[in-house]
């Protein structure tokens, strides 16, 4: 659930008082951007991280990005304050205002830039997965870029949930296993980890960039490499990834079960990124001193 206020362009406002115009076209066609973070004992743990893909996909769809990243960090923590918040969530949003016909003559910035937090979303101790094919489109220029546009992953949820599952795995037009609607995938195979590659059409996820680079500290090979649907049937290991749930093993997939949820590779990367975190933390105060 949302927290009662929100950061709204230049100000803090209760949620209730907050004015999204029906001609902010940007809200109305998913044009704009967004990210999610983990509020890890008060801080929003690789903020660094999350600010640079903003940055990316901004360029990348033509969105204009007047905004400084150290001077949203500040307003997010104002946020985090007035809220509370020591351990939860936050979202970043970077709505286009003008665009394309349906738009209005209101004044205002070229875009919103809207702050959120909420608490961290209860979620069960493994997931059991199912699989929906052509859910991600590879090809497409927009594949990977994080865009308000998220009806396609909410419904793609939102059915495998109808259907019992967790969450649902989605394969692009080849077939190939990309990711899940909110979160990376990951294999333990012959004793490395593996996990789709970006030009499978997955997001480039802030807890995936961070495994992909601690894993060898925690003595973890993880190995970016295609995989099919049967890659993770005969897999040692299966776990998802994502800023709520970090990492979280998978039990079934597709009426397949494994025999252990959380095997002993998920288990190191899972200490190791708490380790991360908590450094995160530590080298943030420190720098703040």
């Amino acid at each position: 659930m949302i927290h009662r206020n929100i950061f709204h362009n230049d100000r803090i406002v209760p949620i209730g008082k907050a004015r999204l115009s029906p001609g902010q076209a940007g809200l109305l066609n998913g044009y704009g951007l967004f990210t999610t973070m983990r509020i890890f004992q008060g801080e929003p743990f690789a903020y660094e991280r999350h600010w640079r893909r903003l940055e990316k996909d901004a360029a990348k769809i033509g969105l204009p990005f007047p905004f400084d990243a150290a001077v949203v960090r500040r307003q997010l923590g104002e946020l985090l304050t007035a809220n509370q918040v020591v351990e939860g969530t936050a979202r970043i949003y970077m709505i286009l205002n003008h665009t394309g016909f349906w738009q209005s003559d209101e004044s205002g910035p070229e875009v919103d830039l809207i702050l959120f937090t909420a608490g961290l979303p209860a979620h069960s101790d493994v997931a059991r997965l199912g699989i929906a094919e052509n859910g991600r489109h590879a090809a497409s220029p927009l594949a990977g870029v994080k865009t308000t546009a998220w009806l396609n992953n909410v419904w793609h949820l939102a059915e495998a949930q109808k259907a019992g599952w967790t969450e649902v795995i989605l394969l692009n037009e080849r077939g190939e296993v990309a990711e899940c609607t909110s979160a990376n995938i990951f294999c333990v195979r012959g004793g490395k980890v593996l996990t789709p590659p970006l030009s499978s059409g997955c997001l480039e996820g802030v807890t995936r960039s961070v495994l992909l680079e601690i894993a060898g500290r925690a003595g973890v090979q993880i190995v970016e490499q295609t995989l099919f649907p049967e890659d993770l049937y005969s897999a040692e290991e299966v776990f998802i990834t994502s800023t709520n749930r970090t990492l979280l093993g998978v039990n079934e997939i597709a009426g397949r079960k494994f025999s252990v949820s959380m095997g002993p590779l998920a288990q190191k990367l899972e200490r190791a990124f708490d380790g991360a975190m908590r450094e995160y933390v530590a080298a943030r105060a420190a720098s703040v001193r």
